[in-house]
C-alpha cells in the first residue's frame, strides 16, 4: 500500500492546491502517493449548475486516471494531473476537451489517450469514487486522502494557497496525527 492515497477530481481548484501541498510533502518525506479518481460528476449524480460541462470533461480525464491506476502508473497520473492543473488552475484556461488533450500530450501520454473515451472505465471511476466516500464518510467532496494505517480517510485539506515547505510539513504532521483517530471528524473555519 502507498503511504498516502489521494482521490481527486481535477476540475476543483481546492483539490489542485491540496495536491501541490501533497507533492511538496511527498518529495520532502519520500512518500509514495497513489493517485485515484474521485468523480464530482458521480458524486453529484450528473452535471450541476455552472460547472456541469467541466464535470463531464473532467470525468473523461478521470477515465485516463483509472486506466493508468489499473496499470500502477501513478507517476504518469501525477504528470498528467500536473500538466492539466497547471493549464487550468495556474494559467486560467477553461477545462474542456482541448485542455485535456493538451495535458495528455504535455504528460507524454498520447499512446494512452484513447482511455479518455473508453466508457468501459466508468465503472472503475465510480468504484474509486465510492471507495473515497466510504473511507471519508458521506457529504465529502474532492479531495479525499487516506494515509496508510489510518482506519478512515479525510476530506481535504482545503487550502486558500499552496503553503511553503515549512508550513506544508507542519500541516502534514497535523494530518498524520489526526487521521488515525477514529472519533475525529472535523476542524473548520469560515472561508474569507
Amino acid at each position: 500500500m502507498a503511504d498516502v492515497t489521494f482521490f481527486f477530481d481535477p476540475v476543483c481548484p481546492w483539490t489542485w492546491r491540496a495536491s501541490r501541498w501533497l507533492t511538496t510533502v511527498a518529495e520532502a518525506r519520500s512518500l509514495d502517493v497513489e493517485w485515484r479518481p474521485l468523480s464530482l460528476l458521480v458524486l453529484n449524480a450528473g452535471p450541476d449548475g455552472e460547472h456541469g460541462a467541466e464535470l463531464v470533461d473532467t470525468h473523461r480525464a478521470l477515465r485516463l486516471v483509472e486506466h493508468l491506476a489499473r496499470a500502477g502508473r501513478h507517476p504518469d497520473i501525477a504528470a498528467f494531473y500536473s500538466a492539466l492543473g497547471q493549464l487550468a488552475h495556474e494559467e486560467g484556461f477553461k477545462v474542456d476537451d482541448h485542455l485535456i488533450a493538451t495535458a495528455v500530450r504535455g504528460a507524454g501520454l498520447t499512446d494512452d489517450g484513447a482511455a479518455l473515451d473508453d466508457t468501459g472505465l466508468d465503472d472503475g471511476v465510480r468504484a474509486s469514487t465510492e471507495e473515497a466516500v466510504q473511507a471519508a464518510g458521506p457529504g465529502v467532496g474532492s479531495p479525499v486522502i487516506v494515509l496508510a494505517g489510518a482506519g478512515r480517510g479525510l476530506h481535504g485539506p482545503v487550502l486558500k494557497t499552496v503553503p511553503d515547505k515549512p508550513e506544508a510539513l507542519a500541516l502534514w504532521e497535523a494530518v498524520e496525527a489526526l487521521a488515525p483517530i477514529d472519533g475525529f471528524f472535523e476542524i473548520k473555519r469560515g472561508r474569507n
